[in-house]
């Protein structure tokens, strides 16, 4: 039944691949519980999404839906749990290829002692390409249909994820000395511009400007990415108060915290995404909100990097927008936002006192509905609802370690594993079948990943060298 159950799966999807969508033309997935993540928490034992072309037409019971569109093409959630794609609010997705080569160290070491010299010598256009693809075949297989990216050769990036269905916020990264792809700061804000221009109303690439960190990024040029993201109406990521060295240098810089220090520049407001927030001081919180910059909260790599915890349950209440991040997979080491949302629920928790601080539903939340507006695409995706883009996974239920099952955020947020997802449709393309990534080449990622990894440990910079 299994073998039959697998079957039928890969050859819905690649109906549903297959078939355009006419103008009236709707298909249904149906016979699982529907968890809707919208602002009332609804949730429907036995529903339904209907989807046209690429956006959801209705959501509702499983019979209803069926009375309403009788000649739906039907994909089968049976045994399933049905949820919005998840969003990862930050990652640097080519740095899968340095998974494992700098752990163990606090951010200066990890920054300055292996990646930036490692990037020196190995990021090119190729690099950028393969190691998105393996972290596009990573994420798809964990049920991350969006992500925000930091790094270079942005382009790059935005083809590739693109190419493999995946939605992405891409940020091209601007830092104050000569990088993989631009030796210039000029050359930099130039190519961010041409890239912008490009991608600019793309259907699954939302383009921004990254500047890297306001330790790595002069007051002058921080307020010329600012700028130019204004310009263009793009979104703006950044790296901000992710470390305690950051917050010191700052202050014997400038007399004040690094978010009152970006505020003062005129560079923080509803565009922004600021990655880790770590040390924000109640002020800072509160003009994070009153500027609704998003956060992307980052567990697991804050604390691999002993960087410190952020004060989520306090942003939260401020009514700050946080998202889940994974961070790079040189600094994680893997890119599942299960572990994060199981982290940062367990993390408030033991930091605070209060075992009821940060729930699993809010947890959920910060990784769909919550994520997407800390990135500004809340009116597109985060949640099921009609009129948003079909951004859909399927969850298994039954692996052991889920049963038995009594509420469904405790199951999705402290048991589930990325290995339970087995269906993905994004923008109202089924790109994930019973476990199976059908827009990559897995064993071409796995043969090119092999021989990256060669190259780097017989480098004089690889790991214990």
């Amino acid at each position: 039944m299994a073998r039959q159950r697998v079957a039928a799966l890969v050859v819905a999807a690649v109906l549903v691949l297959a078939t355009p969508a006419a103008a009236e033309d709707v298909w249904l997935v149906d016979g699982g519980m529907v968890v809707t993540m919208d602002q009332a928490g609804t949730v429907i034992p036995d529903g339904a999404v209907a989807v046209r072309g690429n956006r959801i037409e209705a959501v509702g019971p499983a019979a209803e839906l069926a009375v309403r569109f009788p000649a739906a093409r039907r994909l089968d959630a049976s045994g399933r749990i049905v949820l919005p794609g998840l969003v990862n609010a930050h990652t640097h997705v080519p740095m899968t290829l340095f998974r494992g080569v700098a752990d163990d160290l606090d951010l200066k070491g990890f920054l300055y002692r292996r990646i930036f010299p490692l990037e020196a010598r190995f990021v090119d256009e190729a690099f950028v390409r393969w190691g998105t693809r393996l972290a596009c075949l990573e994420m798809l297989r964990g049920g991350v249909t969006t992500f925000v990216d930091m790094y270079y050769f942005e382009d790059a990036v935005a083809e590739e994820a693109a190419g493999c269905g995946m939605r992405a916020v891409a940020g091209e990264t601007l830092i104050d000395f000569p990088a993989p792809d631009n030796k210039s700061w000029a050359d930099a804000l130039a190519y961010t511009e041409r890239f912008v221009t490009r991608w600019r109303g793309h259907r699954l690439i939302t383009p921004a400007v990254a500047p890297h960190a306001t330790y790595t990024v002069s007051t002058d040029h921080l307020r010329e990415a600012h700028a130019l993201a204004a310009k263009h109406d793009v979104p703006m990521l950044m790296h901000l108060a992710e470390a305690r060295s950051e917050v010191d240098l700052i202050h014997e810089k400038y007399g004040k915290g690094p978010v009152e220090y970006a505020a003062g520049l005129g560079i923080l407001d509803d565009r922004v995404v600021a990655a880790h927030m770590i040390w924000p001081t109640p002020a800072e919180i509160a003009l994070l909100a009153g500027r609704k910059v998003g956060v992307a909260h980052c567990p697991q790599s804050n604390m691999k990097g002993a960087a410190g915890v952020a004060p989520v349950p306090a942003l939260l209440a401020a009514g700050v927008a946080v998202g889940l991040g994974t961070d790079g997979a040189a600094s994680n080491n893997d890119l599942s936002l299960w572990e994060e949302m199981d982290t940062a629920a367990k993390l408030a928790k033991v930091t605070s006192g209060d075992p009821t601080v940060l729930a699993a539903r809010t947890a959920l939340a910060m990784a769909t509905r919550l994520g997407a507006e800390a990135i500004g695409l809340q009116k597109a995706i985060g949640s099921l609802e009609a009129g948003k883009r079909a951004d859909i996974i399927l969850v298994r239920t039954d692996s052991l370690h889920q049963i038995p099952s009594y509420d469904p955020y405790s199951l999705l947020v402290y048991a589930t594993k990325a290995s339970d997802v087995d269906t993905v449709v994004i923008d109202g393309e089924v790109v994930m079948a019973a476990g199976r990534v059908l827009t990559v080449n897995e064993a071409a990622v796995r043969e090119r990943v092999a021989a990256y990894r060669e190259r780097i440990l017989a480098a004089d910079l690889a790991p214990g060298k």
